[in-house]
């Protein structure tokens, strides 16, 4: 087995080793299994690290039944040599940041308000807890966060100490651990005591912040979204950089955008009113501007569009039939790679409108609906839209 020297110090970033073996694995991927490591490998809801390998980049750590893998992009030519690992820091230290916050988020709920952290996930942009009650308030996120924070000013040490199962006991845990034999415990002396494999800072203070972003109900538990330390930073940078703009584009400070905001949307529902009632006076007067075609007994209304919604042609027939009792209305429309129809007739015609559609539709893969007075559907545009109208006609 690796000697795991991400336990012996968690701030090792560059270390040198001697690879035990190289290997694929069922996926075909290879592997270096080393003597000893301080690449951390994914597990206990912390991500694996990333690095190097002398000059082969490491993109995935997983421990497999005691091996801990070491997933490259292509394989050594020689393992003999001594081979230098070098961690990305950058990202292994978010994770102790992270890490860690949980802890005392977590331990902050249970103390303050014996909230139970029953899963967490720490993912690239923020981490989540879930909480076992079914609702929270407000007030009592800002409880658990001013406590954790209170927490991390106090610079409490964190620290780590390998137990045996005999000597829990000993120890006011707020989980019992999973695993059995030997038992990491991480310790915040004082306020948190949880058994745990993953990596975290020597101390609070080195969490920087915590901030809850928001939470929902999942599975009737509570799912909390929060960041810790310098993705605090990162998220005040981001959203203060939208605020900036917004306060452009607004034309407004930053206390009165609210209110410029929902000013702007209520204009905009009147406008967007103003429009409808006057697109139905001129599909009024589109309606009324089309010419009809004498027939025994009834008037015939004919006519093609392009790029219109069926909503319109719709309306368009609706209007006719209802100044012109003797009309009958056919409408098509190519919108794209679909032909549609609508066919309408006001009370005098006796036709059954329903009938000469469903004769048409299979001719364009189609279907439809409606009453014999009034139907609309649509198919694929495996004819023009004149060659669809002329069927239509025709089947009149």
């Amino acid at each position: 087995m690796s000697v795991k020297k991400y336990y012996q110090d968690a701030y090792m970033k560059t270390f040198h080793t001697y690879v035990q073996e190289q290997r694929q694995d069922e996926h075909g991927s290879w592997y270096a299994v080393l003597e000893q490591t301080a690449f951390y490998p994914t597990g206990g809801g912390q991500p694996h690290d990333m690095g190097t390998l002398n000059d082969k980049r490491v993109t995935d750590v997983e421990e497999v039944n005691g091996e801990i893998r070491h997933y490259i992009e292509e394989p050594f030519e020689d393992i003999s040599g001594v081979v230098k690992g070098q961690i990305d820091w950058k990202r292994r230290f978010d994770h102790m940041q992270q890490h860690a916050g949980q802890h005392i988020l977590s331990a902050a709920f249970a103390e303050a308000l014996q909230y139970e952290t029953i899963s967490f996930h720490l993912g690239k942009e923020f981490l989540t807890i879930d909480l076992n009650v079914s609702d929270i308030s407000n007030s009592d996120a800002m409880i658990a966060e001013e406590l954790a924070n209170l927490i991390i000013r106090e610079a409490r040490p964190i620290e780590t100490k390998w137990v045996t199962e005999a000597e829990l006991s000993d120890y006011p845990l707020r989980k019992q651990p999973a695993v059995t034999g030997e038992i990491r415990l991480v310790i915040i002396p004082d306020f948190d005591y949880n058994g745990c494999g993953g990596t975290h800072p020597r101390s609070t203070s080195e969490v920087g912040a915590i901030k809850i972003l928001d939470w929902e109900k999942h599975k009737g538990h509570i799912r909390l979204q929060f960041i810790c330390g310098d993705r605090v930073l990162h998220q005040l940078n981001r959203k203060h950089g939208l605020l900036k703009e917004l306060t452009s584009v607004l034309q407004a400070p930053e206390e009165n955008m609210v209110l410029t905001a929902e000013q702007m949307i209520t204009k905009q529902k009147e406008q967007e009113k103003a429009l409808e009632g006057l697109k139905e006076v001129l599909l009024t007067y589109e309606a009324e501007g089309l010419l009809g075609t004498e027939k025994a007994g009834f008037t015939l209304i004919q006519k093609t569009y392009s790029d219109r919604p069926i909503q319109e042609l719709q309306k368009i027939a609706q209007h006719i039939i209802s100044k012109r009792e003797e009309a009958i209305v056919l409408l098509v429309v190519q919108n794209d790679q679909k032909l549609q129809l609508v066919a309408a007739k006001g009370s005098l015609p006796t036709i059954n409108l329903r009938e000469v559609a469903q004769r048409v539709f299979p001719l364009i893969n189609g279907k439809g609906g409606g009453k014999e007075s009034f139907v609309q559907g649509g198919g694929e545009a495996v004819m023009s839209k004149e060659e669809l109208l002329e069927k239509l006609v025709n089947e009149l």
